[in-house]
């Protein structure tokens, strides 16, 4: 019987291979002591690989956030401990349940959390399967999710884009969750924190992967490309989470920026540089594969403020640019993106971060490109007191909602708007403003 240490190398080699090939359809980066270039890959010479544009929907996005991560939105908490035949059962039924009433409400598009951690919502072979759906890490649901609400959006003439945390690996660092990862050595796929063990830092009090080490933002793409490679999605979404750090618990990337980091000015240029060459790879990807499927990332809503940059908005609000390292304006100035989505979760009156200002800001943003702006408004502040916040409360939120929807509606950059989070929809706090949403939306 083979031991542990020869075991975690077969499946590290094992794993390099599969990642070496679903890797096919970018470069791997070479380690310089130069700023490394691009990691986007040209279009080949006489490839067969469509750049037609294709004409986009004229409809508004009407979306939604549907949240797997700790089970926010879905699936059923119940469920999990149940049989496999119940489970499976109530999981599906959930599913169809909630996609009837989003389709009552007027809602069009989902933007489903299918990779919330180092896990999958889908038979990946690149990721063990979710703890979401069983309670246990690789475990086989028994069914595919991710084709499932494909499936059955389709049939209701919705889209889906599938959302992703890039680098995430957990929620926490409890010991039971170290032990679970590390009892996927032994199955395959196993998880990154035991394949890659080099990659694993801790940030934010939660096991990620480090963005400075290029061959994880290869991982990171190639796990992209075999969900675009295989399902009908009809987009990807990354969300805000790139560097994630916390006052208390930051991300120890020194090791990575002296091997990585020689040429750059700062480890916060550096790192922005990261984040860049991951949105390059992936967006140059997906088009690779299949240019109808659209590429769009929903950031924290302000990229700078204007005591920072004159060309940041008029706010006080914590900056992508300078905490996640994430140059959002710079991705749609280069049209790497079909969409962006900032999370603007702030009222009208919030004056450090005032919702018009923002959503003008953003709009002045995407004006001279090809660009898409959905908004990303705070569903779940609806109805929640708020000391600094009070318009949420007043006649059940419903005219604050409107100011924004208003808003939305009157400015033509703007050709979306999506709530978060879906299970909010169901809340007793939220119903004024859900009966406001099918009066305004629904059929």
């Amino acid at each position: 019987m083979e031991n542990n240490v020869t075991r975690t190398r077969r499946l590290r080699t094992h794993s390099m291979k599969r990642l070496a090939i679903l890797a096919g359809v970018f470069l791997l980066a070479n380690c310089t002591s130069n700023p490394p270039k691009s990691l986007v890959t040209p279009l080949p010479d006489g490839s067969n690989i469509s750049t037609t544009k294709h004409p986009r929907s004229t409809e508004p996005v009407r979306g939604v956030w549907l949240t797997t991560v700790s089970r926010l939105d879905w699936p059923p908490i119940n469920s999990v401990t149940a049989s496999p035949e119940i489970r499976i059962r109530e999981q599906k039924q959930a599913l169809t349940d909630k996609l009837d009433k989003l389709k009552s409400l007027g809602i069009n598009t989902v933007f489903f959390q299918v990779k919330p951690d180092g896990t999958a919502l889908w038979p990946s072979k690149i990721l063990p399967w979710s703890d979401t759906l069983t309670g246990r890490i690789g475990q086989d649901p028994g069914y595919d999710p991710l084709l499932f609400i494909l499936d059955e959006a389709h049939k209701r003439g919705m889209k889906v884009h599938a959302w992703f945390n890039p680098y995430r690996v957990s929620t926490n660092t409890k010991p039971a969750t170290i032990n679970a990862l590390n009892n996927t050595l032994s199955q395959d796929p196993a998880s990154v924190f035991v394949l890659h063990r080099d990659w694993i830092r801790t940030a934010a009090d939660r096991f990620v992967v480090d963005p400075g080490i290029p061959e994880a933002r290869d991982w990171i793409t190639s796990i992209v490309a075999e969900v675009v490679k295989h399902y009908p999605v009809d987009g990807v979404q990354f969300d805000d989470y790139f560097y994630t750090e916390s006052s208390g618990s930051a991300l120890n990337d020194s090791q990575t920026f002296r091997q990585y980091g020689q040429g750059y000015a700062s480890k916060a240029d550096w790192r922005r540089n990261n984040t860049l060459q991951l949105i390059q790879q992936v967006s140059r990807t997906i088009k690779q594969i299949n240019p109808n499927v659209e590429f769009g990332v929903s950031p924290a809503g302000v990229w700078r403020n204007r005591s920072f940059d004159p060309a940041g908005s008029n706010t006080r609000g914590a900056q992508a640019y300078d905490e996640s390292y994430a140059d959002t304006r710079q991705w749609v100035q280069q049209g790497l993106l079909d969409y962006i989505a900032p999370q603007l979760y702030w009222p009208f009156a919030r004056d450090a971060a005032r919702y018009d200002v923002l959503a003008r800001w953003w709009a002045d943003v995407v004006r001279p490109t090809n660009t898409r702006l959905y908004i990303g408004i705070a569903l779940y502040k609806v109805g929640v007191p708020s000391k600094n916040e009070p318009d949420w409360t007043k006649s059940g939120g419903v005219p604050e909602l409107k100011k924004q929807l208003d808003l939305n509606e009157s400015l033509p950059q703007i050709q979306g708007t999506i709530l978060f989070r879906e299970n909010n929809l169901n809340e007793p706090q939220t119903q004024d403003a859900v009966s406001y949403l099918r009066t305004r939306w629904g059929s």
